[in-house]
Protein backbone atom coordinates (compact mmCIF):
# COMPACT_ATOMS: atom_id res chain seq x y z
CA UNK A 1 0.00 0.00 0.00
CA UNK A 2 1.04 3.53 -0.69
CA UNK A 3 2.38 5.61 1.91
CA UNK A 4 0.51 8.25 3.61
CA UNK A 5 3.36 10.65 4.11
CA UNK A 6 0.51 13.27 5.65
CA UNK A 7 -0.14 10.82 8.49
CA UNK A 8 3.62 10.43 8.74
CA UNK A 9 4.56 13.94 9.57
CA UNK A 10 1.81 14.43 11.46
CA UNK A 11 -0.14 16.46 9.62
CA UNK A 12 -3.34 17.29 7.93
CA UNK A 13 -3.71 17.44 4.18
CA UNK A 14 -4.38 21.07 3.91
CA UNK A 15 -1.11 22.40 6.18
CA UNK A 16 1.14 24.76 4.73
CA UNK A 17 4.54 25.01 3.67
CA UNK A 18 5.69 26.35 7.09
CA UNK A 19 3.52 23.57 9.41
CA UNK A 20 5.10 20.94 7.35
CA UNK A 21 8.69 22.51 7.63
CA UNK A 22 7.94 22.58 11.50
CA UNK A 23 6.62 19.09 11.59
CA UNK A 24 9.93 17.49 9.82
CA UNK A 25 11.91 19.47 11.82
CA UNK A 26 10.74 18.10 15.59
CA UNK A 27 10.35 14.64 13.92
CA UNK A 28 13.81 14.22 12.52
CA UNK A 29 15.20 15.66 15.34
CA UNK A 30 13.57 13.13 17.16
CA UNK A 31 14.48 10.15 15.10
CA UNK A 32 17.82 11.33 14.06
CA UNK A 33 20.64 8.42 13.77
CA UNK A 34 22.92 10.41 16.06
CA UNK A 35 20.24 10.39 18.61
CA UNK A 36 19.48 7.01 18.27
CA UNK A 37 22.56 4.99 17.66
CA UNK A 38 22.01 1.08 16.93
CA UNK A 39 18.52 1.66 16.77
CA UNK A 40 16.63 0.19 13.58
CA UNK A 41 13.45 0.89 13.65
CA UNK A 42 14.36 4.81 14.27
CA UNK A 43 16.68 4.88 11.10
CA UNK A 44 13.98 3.38 9.34
CA UNK A 45 11.26 5.75 10.68
CA UNK A 46 13.63 8.47 9.80
CA UNK A 47 14.58 7.42 6.24
CA UNK A 48 10.57 7.59 5.64
CA UNK A 49 10.44 11.09 7.64
CA UNK A 50 12.64 12.23 4.51
CA UNK A 51 11.11 10.85 2.34
CA UNK A 52 7.65 12.19 2.89
CA UNK A 53 8.89 15.86 3.27
CA UNK A 54 11.15 15.39 0.15
CA UNK A 55 7.11 15.00 -1.88
CA UNK A 56 5.11 17.46 0.38
CA UNK A 57 7.93 20.21 0.07
CA UNK A 58 7.85 20.56 -3.37
CA UNK A 59 5.11 22.07 -4.88
CA UNK A 60 4.53 19.77 -7.96
CA UNK A 61 5.21 16.34 -6.35
CA UNK A 62 2.46 17.27 -3.76
CA UNK A 63 0.35 17.88 -6.18
CA UNK A 64 0.73 14.42 -7.87
CA UNK A 65 0.58 12.73 -5.30
CA UNK A 66 -2.45 14.18 -3.90
CA UNK A 67 -4.04 13.45 -6.78
CA UNK A 68 -2.46 9.58 -7.38
CA UNK A 69 -1.55 8.71 -3.76
CA UNK A 70 2.02 7.97 -4.53
CA UNK A 71 5.38 10.29 -5.35
CA UNK A 72 6.00 10.74 -8.79
CA UNK A 73 7.63 7.73 -10.65
CA UNK A 74 7.47 5.95 -7.51
CA UNK A 75 5.27 2.34 -7.97
CA UNK A 76 1.81 2.21 -8.10
CA UNK A 77 1.17 5.29 -9.58
CA UNK A 78 -0.57 5.99 -13.02
CA UNK A 79 0.76 2.82 -15.15
CA UNK A 80 3.08 1.70 -12.05
CA UNK A 81 3.25 -1.34 -10.48
CA UNK A 82 5.92 -4.05 -10.42
CA UNK A 83 5.50 -5.45 -14.32
CA UNK A 84 2.83 -3.16 -15.54
CA UNK A 85 4.42 -1.96 -18.42
CA UNK A 86 7.97 -2.10 -17.14
CA UNK A 87 10.23 -4.12 -18.98
CA UNK A 88 13.52 -5.98 -18.30
CA UNK A 89 14.98 -3.11 -19.61
CA UNK A 90 13.30 -0.84 -17.20
CA UNK A 91 14.47 -2.99 -14.27
CA UNK A 92 17.77 -2.78 -14.52
CA UNK A 93 17.71 0.95 -15.58
CA UNK A 94 16.62 1.58 -12.22
CA UNK A 95 19.10 -0.72 -10.70
CA UNK A 96 22.01 1.17 -12.62
CA UNK A 97 20.11 4.54 -11.50
CA UNK A 98 20.51 3.51 -7.56
CA UNK A 99 24.36 2.81 -8.49
CA UNK A 100 25.13 6.11 -10.48
CA UNK A 101 22.32 8.12 -8.89
CA UNK A 102 20.02 8.85 -11.83
CA UNK A 103 17.13 6.09 -10.50
CA UNK A 104 13.50 7.04 -9.97
CA UNK A 105 12.40 9.79 -8.44
CA UNK A 106 14.41 13.02 -10.03
CA UNK A 107 17.16 14.97 -8.32
CA UNK A 108 18.09 13.81 -4.73
CA UNK A 109 18.85 15.85 -1.89
CA UNK A 110 22.02 16.30 -1.03
CA UNK A 111 23.98 18.32 1.84
CA UNK A 112 24.93 21.70 1.68
CA UNK A 113 28.75 22.89 0.82
CA UNK A 114 30.76 23.47 3.95
CA UNK A 115 32.33 27.54 4.22
CA UNK A 116 35.49 28.54 5.31
CA UNK A 117 36.20 31.89 7.70
CA UNK A 118 39.30 33.38 8.66
CA UNK A 119 39.56 35.11 11.36
CA UNK A 120 42.64 37.20 12.91
CA UNK A 121 42.59 37.22 16.81
CA UNK A 122 44.86 39.08 18.89
CA UNK A 123 47.71 37.64 21.23
CA UNK A 124 45.27 38.54 24.36
CA UNK A 125 42.63 37.28 23.15
CA UNK A 126 44.33 34.00 22.45
CA UNK A 127 45.66 33.69 25.87
CA UNK A 128 42.34 35.06 27.73
CA UNK A 129 39.74 33.47 25.25
CA UNK A 130 37.09 36.11 23.84
CA UNK A 131 33.77 36.19 22.04
CA UNK A 132 33.25 37.37 18.26
CA UNK A 133 30.63 38.69 15.71
CA UNK A 134 31.54 37.37 12.16
CA UNK A 135 29.66 38.06 8.99
CA UNK A 136 29.03 35.09 6.28
CA UNK A 137 27.79 35.97 3.19
CA UNK A 138 26.40 32.15 2.37
CA UNK A 139 22.70 31.38 0.38
CA UNK A 140 19.84 30.97 2.05
CA UNK A 141 15.93 29.83 1.22
CA UNK A 142 14.42 32.75 -0.43
CA UNK A 143 11.89 33.95 2.53
CA UNK A 144 9.38 34.92 0.13
CA UNK A 145 8.42 32.18 -1.92
CA UNK A 146 10.21 29.83 1.19
CA UNK A 147 12.25 28.03 -1.41
CA UNK A 148 8.99 27.40 -4.03
CA UNK A 149 10.64 29.63 -6.53
CA UNK A 150 7.39 30.44 -8.15
CA UNK A 151 5.53 33.44 -7.29
CA UNK A 152 2.40 30.91 -5.88
CA UNK A 153 2.06 26.70 -5.48
CA UNK A 154 0.04 26.99 -8.99
CA UNK A 155 2.82 28.61 -11.07
CA UNK A 156 4.75 25.64 -10.79
CA UNK A 157 3.83 23.17 -13.60
CA UNK A 158 4.92 19.41 -14.39
CA UNK A 159 8.13 18.76 -17.07
CA UNK A 160 6.22 18.06 -19.94
CA UNK A 161 9.66 16.32 -20.86
CA UNK A 162 9.84 13.82 -18.53
CA UNK A 163 6.03 14.08 -17.38
CA UNK A 164 7.50 14.69 -13.58
CA UNK A 165 9.71 11.99 -13.29
CA UNK A 166 12.94 14.27 -13.53
CA UNK A 167 14.66 11.38 -15.50
CA UNK A 168 14.59 11.23 -19.37
CA UNK A 169 14.81 7.37 -20.54
CA UNK A 170 17.15 5.87 -23.25
CA UNK A 171 15.97 2.84 -24.90
CA UNK A 172 18.76 0.58 -26.40
CA UNK A 173 18.06 -2.89 -26.75
CA UNK A 174 17.71 -4.95 -23.38
CA UNK A 175 18.57 -2.25 -21.47
CA UNK A 176 16.65 1.47 -20.40
CA UNK A 177 19.26 3.93 -19.07
CA UNK A 178 18.00 7.01 -16.95
CA UNK A 179 19.22 10.44 -17.19
CA UNK A 180 18.41 13.57 -15.58
CA UNK A 181 15.88 15.64 -17.45
CA UNK A 182 17.66 18.65 -19.64
CA UNK A 183 14.50 20.56 -19.17
CA UNK A 184 13.84 20.81 -15.05
CA UNK A 185 17.28 19.69 -14.18
CA UNK A 186 15.79 16.37 -12.07
CA UNK A 187 12.85 18.25 -10.38
CA UNK A 188 10.05 16.80 -12.29
CA UNK A 189 8.64 20.84 -12.41
CA UNK A 190 9.07 24.11 -14.00
CA UNK A 191 8.01 27.74 -13.14
CA UNK A 192 5.62 29.34 -15.17
CA UNK A 193 6.08 32.81 -12.85
CA UNK A 194 8.94 33.30 -11.10
CA UNK A 195 9.27 34.70 -7.43
CA UNK A 196 10.31 38.05 -8.13
CA UNK A 197 12.81 38.02 -5.33
CA UNK A 198 14.63 34.96 -6.04
CA UNK A 199 14.45 34.71 -9.48
CA UNK A 200 13.12 31.08 -9.90
CA UNK A 201 16.36 30.26 -8.08
CA UNK A 202 14.80 29.09 -4.90
CA UNK A 203 17.60 30.75 -2.61
CA UNK A 204 19.15 34.45 -2.21
CA UNK A 205 22.37 35.21 -0.90
CA UNK A 206 22.81 37.11 2.85
CA UNK A 207 24.99 38.16 4.92
CA UNK A 208 24.77 36.71 8.25
CA UNK A 209 26.11 37.96 11.38
CA UNK A 210 26.92 35.17 13.74
CA UNK A 211 28.23 34.94 17.32
CA UNK A 212 31.51 32.68 17.89
CA UNK A 213 32.96 32.05 20.96
CA UNK A 214 36.90 31.32 21.00
CA UNK A 215 38.04 29.35 24.21
CA UNK A 216 41.38 30.58 25.79
CA UNK A 217 44.74 28.94 24.86
CA UNK A 218 44.33 29.11 20.72
CA UNK A 219 46.76 29.13 18.49
CA UNK A 220 47.42 29.87 14.69
CA UNK A 221 46.25 26.60 13.10
CA UNK A 222 42.96 26.21 14.97
CA UNK A 223 39.35 25.90 13.71
CA UNK A 224 35.94 25.94 15.30
CA UNK A 225 33.16 24.58 13.52
CA UNK A 226 29.66 26.02 13.84
CA UNK A 227 27.31 23.04 12.93
CA UNK A 228 24.51 23.94 10.19
CA UNK A 229 26.10 27.62 9.20
CA UNK A 230 27.07 26.44 5.74
CA UNK A 231 25.52 26.68 2.09
CA UNK A 232 22.03 25.31 2.11
CA UNK A 233 21.30 22.18 1.29
CA UNK A 234 19.96 21.31 -2.03
CA UNK A 235 16.24 19.68 -2.98
CA UNK A 236 15.98 19.85 0.94
CA UNK A 237 19.05 18.70 1.82
CA UNK A 238 20.72 19.73 5.45
CA UNK A 239 22.50 22.81 4.96
CA UNK A 240 26.54 22.51 5.41
CA UNK A 241 28.85 23.57 8.28
CA UNK A 242 30.83 26.53 8.93
CA UNK A 243 34.83 26.14 9.58
CA UNK A 244 36.35 29.29 10.92
CA UNK A 245 40.26 28.88 11.03
CA UNK A 246 42.25 31.10 13.82
CA UNK A 247 44.98 33.11 13.47
CA UNK A 248 47.13 34.95 16.01
CA UNK A 249 48.81 37.84 15.49
CA UNK A 250 52.02 38.47 16.76
CA UNK A 251 52.95 40.37 20.12
CA UNK A 252 55.65 43.05 20.30
CA UNK A 253 57.05 41.83 23.45
CA UNK A 254 56.28 38.39 23.95
CA UNK A 255 56.41 35.14 21.84
CA UNK A 256 55.10 31.36 22.22
CA UNK A 257 56.58 28.40 22.43
CA UNK A 258 53.92 25.61 23.83
CA UNK A 259 52.03 26.95 26.30
CA UNK A 260 54.64 29.40 28.22
CA UNK A 261 55.66 32.93 27.06
CA UNK A 262 58.58 33.96 25.76
CA UNK A 263 59.77 37.79 26.62
CA UNK A 264 63.26 39.30 26.51
CA UNK A 265 64.06 41.35 29.04
CA UNK A 266 66.98 44.20 28.38
CA UNK A 267 69.04 44.76 31.93
CA UNK A 268 72.49 47.90 31.47
CA UNK A 269 75.53 46.38 33.06
CA UNK A 270 75.74 47.62 36.08
CA UNK A 271 72.46 45.93 37.14
CA UNK A 272 73.38 42.57 35.81
CA UNK A 273 76.81 43.54 38.19
CA UNK A 274 75.62 44.79 41.03
CA UNK A 275 71.99 43.72 41.22
CA UNK A 276 68.18 45.36 40.92
CA UNK A 277 64.80 44.74 41.40
CA UNK A 278 62.73 45.49 38.12
CA UNK A 279 59.32 45.53 36.31
CA UNK A 280 58.92 43.16 33.58
CA UNK A 281 55.80 43.14 31.20
CA UNK A 282 53.40 40.02 31.40
CA UNK A 283 50.24 39.24 29.96
CA UNK A 284 48.27 40.48 32.90
CA UNK A 285 49.56 43.72 33.63
CA UNK A 286 53.65 44.59 35.11
CA UNK A 287 55.34 42.18 37.43
CA UNK A 288 58.14 42.54 40.30
CA UNK A 289 61.42 40.64 39.28
CA UNK A 290 64.69 40.69 41.47
CA UNK A 291 68.05 40.60 39.37
CA UNK A 292 70.70 38.91 41.61
CA UNK A 293 73.92 40.63 41.38
CA UNK A 294 76.28 38.80 38.83
CA UNK A 295 73.28 37.79 36.51
CA UNK A 296 74.98 36.56 33.40
CA UNK A 297 73.58 37.15 30.15
CA UNK A 298 70.94 34.91 28.46
CA UNK A 299 70.18 33.72 31.57
CA UNK A 300 66.16 32.84 32.13
CA UNK A 301 63.86 33.83 34.97
CA UNK A 302 60.41 31.79 35.40
CA UNK A 303 57.13 33.50 36.35
CA UNK A 304 54.91 30.42 37.40
CA UNK A 305 51.21 30.48 35.64
CA UNK A 306 51.70 33.84 33.63
CA UNK A 307 51.58 31.73 30.56
CA UNK A 308 49.29 30.20 28.18
CA UNK A 309 45.93 27.89 29.71
CA UNK A 310 46.03 24.15 28.00
CA UNK A 311 43.11 24.20 25.42
CA UNK A 312 42.70 20.78 26.15
CA UNK A 313 42.99 19.87 29.80
CA UNK A 314 43.76 21.44 33.00
CA UNK A 315 46.98 23.96 34.09
CA UNK A 316 48.75 27.19 32.82
CA UNK A 317 52.38 27.74 31.53
CA UNK A 318 54.62 30.02 32.42
CA UNK A 319 56.54 33.23 31.32
CA UNK A 320 60.08 32.86 30.46
CA UNK A 321 62.07 36.42 30.97
CA UNK A 322 65.08 35.85 29.02
CA UNK A 323 67.70 38.47 30.24
CA UNK A 324 69.52 40.44 27.90
CA UNK A 325 72.85 42.99 29.05
CA UNK A 326 72.73 45.56 27.17
CA UNK A 327 76.42 47.30 26.15
CA UNK A 328 76.68 50.79 25.70
CA UNK A 329 77.17 51.74 21.99
CA UNK A 330 79.06 55.02 22.29
CA UNK A 331 81.33 55.93 25.25
CA UNK A 332 82.83 59.13 26.79
CA UNK A 333 86.34 59.48 27.24
CA UNK A 334 85.91 59.61 30.96
CA UNK A 335 83.50 56.02 30.72
CA UNK A 336 86.49 54.74 28.70
CA UNK A 337 88.55 55.52 31.60
CA UNK A 338 87.25 54.22 34.38
CA UNK A 339 85.96 50.52 32.54
CA UNK A 340 89.98 50.57 31.86
CA UNK A 341 90.52 51.08 35.44
CA UNK A 342 87.59 48.35 35.85
CA UNK A 343 89.25 45.98 33.36
CA UNK A 344 92.62 46.40 35.48
CA UNK A 345 91.13 46.33 39.25
CA UNK A 346 89.21 42.98 38.25
CA UNK A 347 91.86 40.98 36.50
CA UNK A 348 91.52 38.17 35.05
CA UNK A 349 90.70 35.37 38.11
CA UNK A 350 87.57 37.57 38.48
CA UNK A 351 85.76 36.54 35.71
CA UNK A 352 85.26 32.85 35.90
CA UNK A 353 83.12 31.81 32.69
CA UNK A 354 85.49 34.13 30.55
CA UNK A 355 88.66 32.30 32.30
CA UNK A 356 87.61 29.08 31.73
CA UNK A 357 86.50 29.27 28.31
CA UNK A 358 89.93 30.03 27.19
CA UNK A 359 91.59 27.50 29.70
CA UNK A 360 89.47 24.77 27.35
CA UNK A 361 90.55 26.60 24.29
CA UNK A 362 94.24 26.45 25.37
CA UNK A 363 93.40 22.69 26.47
CA UNK A 364 92.25 21.63 23.12
CA UNK A 365 94.80 22.79 20.63
CA UNK A 366 97.65 22.91 23.07
CA UNK A 367 97.22 18.89 22.97
CA UNK A 368 96.71 19.69 18.98
CA UNK A 369 99.66 21.30 18.67
CA UNK A 370 101.73 19.33 20.63
CA UNK A 371 100.55 16.34 18.68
Amino acid sequence: MAKDYYQLLGVHKNATDAELKRAYRRLAHEFHPDKNPGDKAAEDKFKEINEAYEVLSDGQKRAYYDQYGTAPGAQGGPGGGFGAGMGMGDIFGDIFGEFFGTGRGGARASAGEDLRYNLKISFEDAAFGTSSKIRVPRWERCPDCEGLGASSRDKVTACTMCHGSGQSRMQQGFFSISRTCSRCGGEGSVITDPCKTCKGRKRVERERTLSIKIPAGVETGNTIRLSGEGELGAFGGPPGDLYVYLTVEEHPLFQREGQDVICAVPIRFVQAALGDEIEVPTLTGGMKLKIPAGTQPGHVFRLKGKGFPYLRGSGIGDQLCRIMVEVPGKLTARQKELLQEFDLLNGEHSAPITTGFFDKVKEIFGEKTKK
